[in-house]
C-alpha cells in the first residue's frame, strides 16, 4: 500500500460524483489488501474469532464498521449516506463499536451532546490500544467548530478522521487516505522507525454544492428521508445550527423527484422531505419554486402514498402550502410548527420574526382550512429574561392552541450563540418550576387531543413488530399517532385500515377492520 503517483493523480476525476466512485474502488482495493495481510498472519481470527471471519470470507467483505448518530432527522440522512459509501467500500455494518472503523455522527446543539461525544471517545481510544488497526472517525455539526476539532487533535490523538457537515460525500476518498496514512505508519514500525500517528482532517467552512447520486443505505425498506435543502439563514438567537450548517441552498426539484421515483421504485411509500426550514425552500434556485409547487410535483409520483416534511418556521408558512395542505390526498395531516415561547417579547430577543398573536392566528388558519390536522410544536422554558409573565404568556397559547404535542426543552447556554451572552439568565431552580408546570399542560391536552379518532377507522403504515408483545404490530396514522394491533411482520410496509378500539392518551389500540 502507498501513496498515489503522479500518474495515478492524473487519472482521478475532478468532477463529482465521478470522483467519489473513483474513490470508493480506490479505498475498497486498499481494504482488501489490508484485511487480506490480517487473514494471511493469522491476525484477522484473533480479532473477529472464527466464525464472523468465515462470514466476512463469504460475504466478500474485508472489515467491519459501526455508525453512531446523534441529533436529527438531516443527520439520521446523512448517516445513511455514510453507511451506503462505507458498505460499497467493502465494509460490513454491525450493530456494536467492536468494529474495525467507528463513526460518530455528531450534533451540536447543546452543548452536553458535545460532553458525551468527548466520554464515548474515551472509551474508543480504550480499544483502540487494544486492537491498533481499528480507525476512529468524527463528523457532523461538532466538528464544524474549531475549539472543536482543536481539543479533539490535542486530546484525542488517537482519532483517525474529522470531516464537518459539509463534505460527507468525500467520506470514500478520506477513508482513502487514512488507509494509506495507517499503512505507512506500520511499514515504519516495522522497520523500527519512530512512526507517528496522521490525523486526516478535512472540514470545511462552507460550500454551495450538492453532489447527487451518491450511494445510500436506508434504515427502512418502506419509508426514506429526502433532503430537499441544506443549511439556515434565520440566526435564532439560541440557535448554533446556521454556523454549523452553512447558509441555505436548495437541491434542484428535478433532482428530489428522481430520487423519490427512485425510492418508489424501489419499494418506499412513504418519504419524508428535510429540511432546516423547508418553507423557505426553492429562494436561492435559478430558477425560484416555492416549496408549496415542490409538494405538488411530489404528489403526481405515482405509487407514493404518503408525504411528510420537517422543520417548517411560523414566518414562512404560506397561505399557498396550507392551500395544497389541505386539498392533498398523500401529504400527511401533520404540521411541526415550532412556538419556541409564547411571549412577543421573548421572540424578538430569540429572533424568530413573529408575535404570539400573529402564531395564534397561523394555527387557527391551519386548523380551521385543515380540521383533521394534528399540530406539534417545540418550545424553550428559561430562555434568558424570561419572566413570570412571559412564561405565563406560553402557557396561553398552549391552551388556545391545544397541541397534540410539544417537544418541551429547559433553555441550554450554547457557546457561540448570541443568547449565551445575555443578561437575565434565569435560575435553575425557577426554570425547573416552569418546565414541569409546561409538561404537565401539554401532556393533560395531548391525552384529550390524542383520543379524539377512537372508534373510527384510520389508515395505519405498518413499520415494525411490537417490541414488548409480538403478536402485536405498531404504525402510525397520517397524523403521526402510534396504533397497536394484532399482526404480523408480514404486514411491514403496508398500509392496514385499523378501527381504533382504545385511546391510552398518546397511542391507540386497535383491530383491522373489516368490511
Amino acid at each position: 500500500m502507498k501513496h498515489m503517483n503522479e500518474k495515478e493523480i492524473g487519472l482521478v476525476p475532478q468532477n463529482e460524483p465521478d470522483r467519489q466512485y473513483y474513490f470508493i474502488e480506490r479505498a475498497s482495493r486498499l481494504l482488501k489488501e489490508r484485511f487480506e495481510k490480517m487473514v494471511a498472519s493469522g491476525e484477522a481470527e484473533t480479532i473477529y474469532g472464527k466464525e464472523q471471519l468465515e462470514h466476512l470470507l463469504d460475504k466478500k467483505r474485508y472489515g467491519t464498521f459501526h455508525i453512531t448518530t446523534f441529533g436529527c432527522q438531516m443527520n439520521a440522512r446523512d448517516s445513511e449516506k455514510l453507511l451506503g459509501i462505507l458498505e460499497a467500500v467493502g465494509y460490513e455494518s454491525v450493530d456494536t463499536e467492536e468494529a474495525d472503523f467507528v463513526l460518530y455522527n455528531t450534533c451540536t446543539v447543546r452543548e452536553n451532546a458535545n460532553l458525551r461525544v468527548y466520554g464515548r471517545l474515551g472509551q474508543l481510544g480504550a480499544r483502540k490500544k487494544k486492537y491498533p488497526h481499528m480507525m476512529i472517525a468524527l463528523c457532523g455539526c461538532m466538528m464544524q467548530e474549531k475549539e472543536v476539532v482543536e481539543k479533539i487533535k490535542k486530546s484525542y490523538r488517537y482519532v483517525d478522521l474529522i470531516f464537518g457537515t459539509h463534505n460527507i460525500f468525500k467520506l470514500a476518498e478520506l477513508v482513502s487516505a487514512c488507509l494509506e496514512a495507517r499503512e505507512e505508519e506500520t511499514e515504519r514500525e516495522e522497520a523500527g522507525l519512530h512512526a507517528r500517528h496522521r490525523m486526516v482532517v478535512d472540514v470545511w467552512k462552507d460550500t454551495d454544492m450538492i453532489v447527487e447520486d451518491l450511494p445510500v443505505e436506508r434504515k427502512y425498506p418502506f419509508k426514506s428521508g429526502v433532503n430537499i435543502m441544506f443549511g439556515c439563514n434565520n440566526f435564532c438567537s439560541y440557535c448554533i445550527v446556521p454556523y454549523v450548517r452553512g447558509r441555505e441552498r436548495s437541491r434542484k426539484p428535478e433532482e428530489i423527484i428522481k430520487e423519490i421515483k427512485r425510492l418508489v421504485a424501489d419499494g418506499v411509500v412513504e418519504v419524508m422531505l428535510l429540511g432546516q426550514n423547508v418553507n423557505s425552500y426553492g429562494k436561492n434556485l435559478e430558477t425560484p419554486m416555492t416549496f408549496a409547487q415542490l409538494l405538488q410535483e411530489v404528489e403526481m409520483i405515482d405509487g407514493l402514498e404518503r408525504i411528510r416534511f420537517m422543520t417548517s418556521h411560523p414566518k414562512d408558512l404560506s397561505d399557498e402550502l396550507i392551500q395544497v395542505m389541505a386539498q392533498s390526498k398523500k401529504i400527511c395531516r401533520h404540521l411541526h410548527l415550532p412556538l419556541q415561547s409564547g411571549s412577543s417579547r421573548i421572540l424578538k430577543v430569540m429572533n424568530r420574526h413573529y408575535t404570539k398573536e400573529q402564531f395564534l392566528a397561523l394555527a387557527k388558519k391551519i386548523k380551521t382550512s385543515i380540521p383533521d390536522i394534528s399540530l406539534t410544536t417545540d418550545i424553550i422554558v428559561g430562555f434568558p429574561g424570561e419572566t413570570n409573565e412571559d412564561f405565563e404568556e406560553t402557557l396561553d397559547v398552549v391552551r388556545k392552541v391545544r397541541f397534540d404535542s410539544a417537544f418541551t426543552f429547559i433553555y441550554s447556554k450554547r457557546t457561540g450563540t448570541p443568547a449565551a451572552s445575555m443578561e437575565g439568565q434565569v435560575p435553575d431552580e425557577v426554570v425547573k418550576a416552569r418546565f414541569d408546570r409546561l409538561l404537565k399542560e401539554v401532556q393533560e391536552i395531548s391525552a384529550e387531543v390524542c383520543g379524539r379518532d377512537v372508534h373510527t377507522v384510520q389508515q395505519v403504515l405498518v413499520e415494525e413488530v411490537n417490541d414488548h408483545s409480538p403478536e402485536l404490530v405498531t404504525g402510525r396514522m397520517s397524523n403521526n399517532t402510534v396504533v397497536h394491533f394484532p399482526g404480523d411482520a408480514s404486514m411491514i410496509g403496508t398500509l392496514k385500515d385499523v378501527y381504533l378500539e382504545e385511546s391510552r392518551g398518546f397511542y391507540y389500540m386497535g383491530r383491522i377492520y373489516q368490511d
